[in-house]
C-alpha cells in the first residue's frame, strides 16, 4: 500500500525480466514515491538488473512498470528519459571522447527549462565539475566520472533518479561525498531516487526505505528503520 505523505512516482507489478532467456527478476512487486528508495542485496542478487529494467534498456518478460500513473512498460529508453526518468548505470556512464561540458549538454538536450540554468545547477553541486568542463571525461577519476555521468541525468530534470551503485570502487572521500549529495538532491530538488547499494550501512543512513534483494525476489520491503541487522545479514544469505 502506498504512503499519501509519498505520491507514488513509480510502480513495478510483478515485474519479470533477465537476459537471453535466463529469468534474473522474479516477480516484483513495490511503489516508489518521494523518497529515497534503497535496494540492497549481494552479488548477483539482481539490482543492476532492476534498475536497467526500469530505464526499460531490459524488455519485461511478464509484469507492468507504471510511471506517474501512466504504463511505460513499452517504451524504449528515450521516450522514458524524456518523460522524467533518469538512469545513471554503474559502469560508462560517460562519453570518454567529449568533455565534461559536451557530456552535460548531450543530457540538457531534454528537458525545458533553460539549459544554461540547469548546468549552473550541477556545477553547484558537483563544484570540480566546473574547473574540469574543457577536459575529456575520459581522462576523469573514477569519483570525477560518476560526478559526470550524474550530472548529466541530472540536466534531464528527471523526476526519479535511478542510480546504479553510484560509489562502487571509489575512495571513502568520494563515498561520503556521494552520499551527501543523494540526500541533497532529493531534498533541494524534488527528485525521487532509486539507489542500488552493496554499501548496506551508508545506504540505509539515506534511505527512507529499503527493498532487499535476493536471487531476484524481493526478501523484505519496508521503512529503513524497521530493516534489522538479522533481516539485513539473511537476505545477503551472510
Amino acid at each position: 500500500m502506498s504512503d499519501p505523505a509519498r505520491p507514488v512516482a513509480l510502480e513495478a507489478e510483478g515485474i519479470r525480466a533477465g537476459y537471453d532467456g535466463v529469468t534474473v527478476l522474479k516477480g516484483l512487486d513495490f511503489t516508489v514515491g518521494d523518497e529515497i528508495f534503497a535496494v540492497l542485496g549481494a552479488n548477483g542478487a539482481g539490482k543492476t538488473t532492476l534498475l536497467a529494467t526500469l530505464a526499460r534498456l531490459i524488455p519485461l518478460m511478464a509484469g507492468a512498470i507504471r510511471f506517474q500513473g501512466e504504463d511505460v512498460s513499452m517504451l524504449p529508453p528515450y521516450e522514458t528519459a524524456a518523460r522524467g526518468i533518469g538512469y545513471v548505470p554503474q559502469e560508462k556512464g560517460t562519453f570518454a571522447d567529449l568533455t565534461v561540458l559536451e557530456n552535460l549538454s548531450v543530457g540538457g538536450m531534454i528537458g525545458a527549462r533553460s539549459r544554461d540554468e540547469r548546468m549552473a545547477e550541477v556545477f553547484e553541486l558537483f563544484p570540480a565539475l566546473r574547473a574540469h568542463q574543457h577536459q575529456l571525461a575520459g581522462t576523469l577519476s573514477g569519483g570525477e566520472s560518476r560526478m559526470v555521468a550524474c550530472g548529466r541525468a541530472l540536466m534531464q530534470d528527471p523526476r526519479v533518479l535511478l542510480l546504479d551503485e553510484p560509489t562502487a570502487g571509489l575512495s571513502p572521500l568520494y563515498v561520503d561525498m556521494f552520499f551527501e549529495r543523494i540526500r541533497e538532491i532529493h531534498e533541494t530538488r524534488g527528485v525521487a531516487i532509486v539507489l542500488a547499494e552493496q554499501n548496506a550501512t551508508k545506504a540505509l543512513q539515506v534511505a527512507d526505505r529499503v527493498m532487499v534483494l535476493s536471487l531476484g525476489q524481493a526478501f523484505a520491503v519496508k521503512d529503513a528503520t524497521d530493516l534489522t541487522t538479522e533481516q539485513l545479514k539473511e537476505g545477503y544469505r551472510i
